[in-house]
């Protein structure tokens, strides 16, 4: 009895197309995925971002840029705290300080001149006397009396108001001193300030410029990245699309080709062929 064997094959194009998908897919998983190329970078820093980190962290630029004003204007805060007191005293910043060195001397000059009006008048009170003929008498030494009382006191007068001029001229060059000073104190503060914002402001500026060329640099990175990236999955989409291809046209097509292969028979078979011919020719004959 003859064996019979179906075959059902595609179209040979499809075979072939097929055979070269497994060629393909074989090949290319066998390499190993280059990933160095794709992974993640991150973009250093800019140089004017390195300079402003530089400029924030140098002392006596963005840290304590201020501070030699500062140090300026406590000098000075102290140097106007000597000029608050009483002013007692004969030492820097009292008020015998701002004296004139000469005021004694324009005192005793004032003084000197006084003095010899008085005594000009003291001799008027003597012609007077003679004029009256009172020279010498009681009446004349009452009116010396009086007169020298009233010029000593004059005298002591112009003395005080000479020395409290004097004092007051003083006190105020000490006040004059005192606010000049605090204006100086004033100044370095705001030059403290002003110094601390311009800093500031370059290096807000040098950061801002610096994240700009960084955000460009990551950009270009990241771009370069998913280039090469995508470079490297080139082979495997295209692989897929065959794949995805050949599976569409292999769903929607059934077998092209079908081969009947029937096997030589052995001798037994042909012997047991034989006996059953024979078999069933006697029956026939002795029917």
């Amino acid at each position: 009895m003859a064996t019979e064997t179906s075959i059902t094959r595609q179209a040979p194009y499809i075979e072939a197309l097929g055979q070269q998908y497994g060629q393909d897919l074989t090949a290319l998983t066998a390499k190993k995925m280059p990933t160095a190329g794709y992974a993640p970078t991150v973009a250093g820093q800019d140089q004017a971002q390195l300079d402003a980190y530089t400029r924030a962290t140098t002392a006596g630029q963005g840290i304590g840029a201020y501070q030699p004003y500062l140090t300026q204007a406590g000098a000075y805060q102290t140097q106007a705290a000597g000029l608050t007191g009483p002013g007692a005293g004969t030492g820097t910043g009292s008020i015998a300080s701002y004296m004139s060195p000469y005021q004694q001397q324009v005192i005793n000059e004032t003084l000197q001149q006084y003095d010899t009006q008085a005594q000009k008048g003291m001799t008027g009170i003597g012609l007077q006397a003679a004029k009256s003929g009172n020279l010498g008498g009681g009446r004349e030494g009452v009116m010396r009396s009086e007169y020298q009382t009233q010029s000593d006191m004059n005298r002591a007068m112009l003395n005080a108001q000479l020395l409290q001029q004097g004092y007051g001229q003083a006190k105020q060059a000490r006040q004059q001193d005192f606010t000049g000073i605090q204006q100086l104190a004033n100044n370095q503060m705001q030059m403290a300030q002003a110094e601390q914002a311009f800093q500031g402001q370059d290096i807000s500026r040098l950061g801002s410029a610096g994240a700009i060329q960084q955000a460009q640099t990551q950009a270009t990175l990241d771009a370069q990245r998913e280039a090469n990236r995508m470079a490297a999955y080139d082979p495997y989409e295209r692989l897929g699309y065959m794949g995805a291809g050949l599976g569409n046209i292999l769903g929607g097509m059934g077998g092209q080709y079908q081969t009947t292969v029937t096997p030589n028979q052995s001798a037994l078979q042909q012997a047991v062929g034989l006996l059953g011919t024979g078999i069933g020719a006697y029956k026939t004959f002795n029917t």
